[in-house]
């Protein structure tokens, strides 16, 4: 079986059940296939052949859902990109993956093809009418495909051992790590996950994260795997106006992330709405406080909560059974079904109950490894416990009660977490610093109640020039993706060090 194989199949089953709503459009499982066959095989005859990977930049939207199953159909590797990623860093994704196709919107930055030269791309494909004009690059846009372009389904070229996504997600150098899922590891963990949340076709699940975010993109695969409903929303920017969708759509799943969880908290009007469709909500990227579950319960008296962690690496790790929050709070549940969870001390040997130690995770929705990055990998993916496997070891320190529920103690790395997203605080700081003018500068993740850590940045000014918040803050708005930018910024005349020159983050935390 194959990730394209969730739509075909669904196809069959559901042809004219709605898939997907978006906005004013609701597309049937038909229609999606038949858009995605023809973009399938536009690709295919632009030369995308099995294992080339194409890029989608581009917001939530019709397309994308459509570009991700046309990719596959065509044997590729697709990769959804944020679309508020800069210039800079996308060129480097570009770069790094060695992307032949670009699809994207009309509002594609034309700088990205102003050095053409340096990136591999073979076409793009978006609703620019214009770019063909102005670019050697070939060009065709999704109407241009769709009005010539059959409906025949593409033989399918690929196994399940052969990759379907690479994930980028931050790296602590600075640069992003393109995360190689298999067809195999997404079926393992989008049949784990479906599992525990009891998904079905009669699923109505409304997903309001970018599918750029793993979390985002699996709410996409699982719906589509089970012949569900999906409502895909640009974001959640306007809670009220996501509470009526789910109101009049009869949603019965319901994907946040601490950030939404504080925000539909700030509406005291929604005691007074019925909410008795509405069968799960489900919590990952950070920790959900005890005080968040109790108010939402009170919401959602008749809805499962379930709290879970991940890692994009192997997509799910664990989840804690709706049944067990009021039993153990402040855990993130056990390892989830067709996978195995243990914890490791310094020395690699399995440690018990009540002691911490590095989360080891083993089971077939693991990745592949990093793209292009061998030592990388083999910092992340080391022997298991039996000859021949490799466990992903998570970084991450957590303790095991005697009935196996995981305890989140701190991460190994300097990775923050806010907003639902990864980012590295070498990457920030390496913005600050082109800024000119600036000595030292240290990024770190605080505790924050609404984003699970909120990013701070220390600065050092150089020659005593004076800077603002607001001038670092508008600065890292031009350079860095929405979810980057620092939400405080303190001006000091020196930062802690170490006797070798390293900056000491932990005493600024």
């Amino acid at each position: 079986m194959l990730v394209n194989d969730f739509l075909q199949n669904s196809a069959k089953k559901f042809p004219k059940k709605e898939a997907l709503i978006f906005k004013n459009r609701r597309l049937t499982y038909q229609e999606i296939n038949k858009y995605a066959n023809q973009l399938a095989n536009a690709l295919i005859d632009s030369g995308i052949e099995r294992g080339d990977r194409v890029a989608i930049y581009m917001p939530n939207s019709v397309e994308v859902v459509i570009s991700i199953f046309a990719v596959l159909k065509a044997g590729g590797v697709f990769i959804v990109i944020n679309h508020s990623t800069k210039t800079d860093k996308l060129k480097y994704i570009l770069n790094n993956s060695g992307a032949k196709a670009f699809v994207c919107s009309s509002f594609v930055n034309n700088i990205l093809f102003s050095s053409k030269k340096t990136l591999p791309l073979k076409m793009v494909i978006s609703n620019d009418t214009s770019l063909g004009k102005k670019h050697e690059i070939e060009h065709f846009t999704f109407k241009h495909v769709f009005d010539n372009y059959p409906a025949t389904q593409p033989d399918n070229q690929n196994i399940d051992v052969d990759l379907a996504a690479l994930i980028y997600t931050s790296g602590s150098t600075g640069l992003p790590k393109g995360v190689m899922m298999t067809h195999s590891n997404i079926i393992s963990a989008a049949t784990s996950i479906t599992q525990y949340l009891e998904n079905t076709c009669d699923d109505i699940i409304i997903n309001t994260l970018p599918l750029s975010f793993d979390y985002g993109l699996y709410q996409v695969l699982m719906a589509f795997k089970m012949g569900a409903t999906l409502i895909l929303e640009h974001s959640f920017f306007y809670p009220f106006a996501i509470i009526d969708k789910i109101l009049k759509e009869k949603v019965t799943g319901f994907p946040i992330v601490p950030t939404m969880a504080a925000l539909l908290l700030k509406l005291e009007s929604l005691k007074d709405f019925d909410f008795s469709h509405l069968r799960y909500i489900s919590n990952t990227a950070a920790h959900l406080p005890s005080i968040h579950i109790k108010k939402l319960r009170e919401i959602f008296p008749k809805t499962k909560i379930y709290c879970m962690y991940g890692l994009t690496e192997c997509k799910r790790v664990s989840y804690l059974p709706p049944d067990q929050i009021d039993v153990r709070p402040n855990s993130v549940g056990k390892g989830m079904p067709n996978e195995e969870v243990y914890l490791v001390n310094e020395k690699g040997e399995r440690i018990g109950a009540g002691e911490v130690g590095e989360l080891v995770v083993r089971g077939s929705n693991v990745m592949k490894g990093y793209w292009g990055l061998p030592k990388e990998t083999d910092e992340m993916l080391k022997p298991g416990l039996f000859p021949g496997e490799k466990a992903l070891y998570t970084g991450d320190l957590f303790k095991m009660d005697e009935e196996g529920y995981l305890y989140f103690i701190s991460r190994k790395d300097d990775i923050i977490k806010t907003k639902g997203e990864k980012v590295s605080p070498k990457e920030v700081e390496n913005v600050i610093y082109k800024m000119g003018g600036i000595s030292e500068v240290a990024v770190i993740g605080t505790d924050d109640e609404i984003l699970g850590q909120a990013i701070k940045a220390f600065v050092v000014s150089s020659n005593g020039r004076a800077f603002s918040e607001k001038e670092i803050k508008k600065y890292c708005s031009k350079n860095l993706e929405d979810f980057m930018v620092p939400s405080m910024v303190e001006f000091r005349s020196s930062l802690p060090k170490t006797t070798s020159g390293k900056i000491k983050k932990a005493e600024l935390s």
